[in-house]
């Protein structure tokens, strides 16, 4: 049978070195703390400061450097793989974790590991490169305070959010959409963004300008090819670019709302979709330099990325289920 050896507590430590301070010897350290000489000789060889005496703080960071095994994903390479290779996708922690538990039947490893593994190598490499593997990869967090008026009041036929359907609200009743324009550095480099609250389906377009009927042109021809249960509303901030809404209105029966002013968080949905796009689409990009087709191919790594709120289905998984749902409703025969 093999010997079972109870670590020094910090208690221990600190005696030890007191009393080697004050230069007494090994075998009476022992006997004072009930231990072997061996053990204090191994303790006072292997946590000993260089150039200095024993002690205690640095001996037990020591021990405990020297217990620590590396976090789960550097222990296991493989796993490390798979977490990577779905966040160089553009996938956040959770899901990256939540997709991993789904196809196993079981959970695999909490996003919050992931998220001290990511952070953990920032501080031990001083590569800030590794941030990048985190959906914003920000330095700062918090809310920004602007100051000034709104538009709203230059918003003819505005609706307030709060006479918006509840069914829109909760999520529960497809086709109620938000919309919004992501701006960049260089002037007029704009995209439009539509995102569908139920699946949480994004669509992007580049918009060649700010003008309000342009843009409600944009969005009208994107919604007119849906069935009408899948355009029953839209959301918008007080940009005046959405001022030409009630042509919506009046082309495709599509209710239109607005949020209070100073408050885009209540059209969280598109709000948290450009967040996360921004990761590829950063403020200095370029427009002139995508060309539509991969500006399409972004909005399918988004639309192809599972998340919590889905049960880790993705967004075009969960639209492509309400299509089919609404096409059957629609081409059932009516009875008698």
């Amino acid at each position: 049978m093999g010997c079972k050896y109870d670590q020094l507590s910090a208690e221990e430590r600190w005696e030890i070195a007191r009393r080697v301070s004050a230069g007494e010897s090994v075998r009476k350290i022992a006997a004072a703390l009930d231990r072997s000489p061996s053990s204090v000789a191994r303790e006072l060889k292997r946590n000993s400061s260089p150039g200095t005496s024993y002690r205690a703080s640095y001996a037990g960071e020591q021990a405990k450097a020297r217990r620590w095994r590396g976090s789960r994903l550097e222990r296991d390479a493989g796993l490390q793989e798979k977490v990577l290779e779905r966040l160089r996708l553009g996938w956040s922690p959770e899901q990256v974790a939540g997709r991993l538990a789904r196809e196993a039947g079981k959970k695999i490893i909490s996003y919050e590991s992931i998220y001290r593994f990511i952070y953990a190598q920032i501080r031990r490499t001083n590569d800030f490169a590794w941030r990048r593997y985190l959906p914003r990869g920000k330095f700062k967090r918090g809310l920004r305070r602007h100051k000034g008026g709104s538009p709203a009041l230059h918003i003819k036929h505005r609706t307030s959010l709060d006479n918006r359907p509840l069914e829109a609200a909760d999520r529960r009743q497809a086709g109620h959409w938000e919309g919004d324009l992501v701006a960049f550095a260089r002037y007029g480099h704009n995209l439009l963004a539509a995102h569908e609250r139920t699946s949480r389906l994004v669509a992007l377009k580049r918009a060649p300008t700010k003008k309000a009927d342009a843009v409600a042109r944009s969005l009208a021809r994107w919604l007119a090819d849906l069935p009408p249960a899948l355009r029953r509303s839209i959301t918008f901030d007080n940009g005046t670019e959405f001022a030409a809404h009630h042509r919506l209105r009046a082309q495709l029966g599509l209710a239109t709302f607005f949020c209070d002013p100073h408050s885009p968080w209540q059209k969280g949905g598109v709000e948290n979709a450009i967040g996360r796009l921004r990761r590829h689409l950063p403020r200095k990009t370029n427009l002139d330099s995508l060309t539509p087709r991969q500006i399409n191919a972004l909005a399918q790594r988004y639309n192809h990325t599972p998340r919590r709120c889905l049960d880790f289905q993705t967004p075009a998984e969960v639209f492509l289920q309400l299509l089919h749902l609404e096409c059957e409703t629609t081409s059932r025969p009516s009875p008698g």
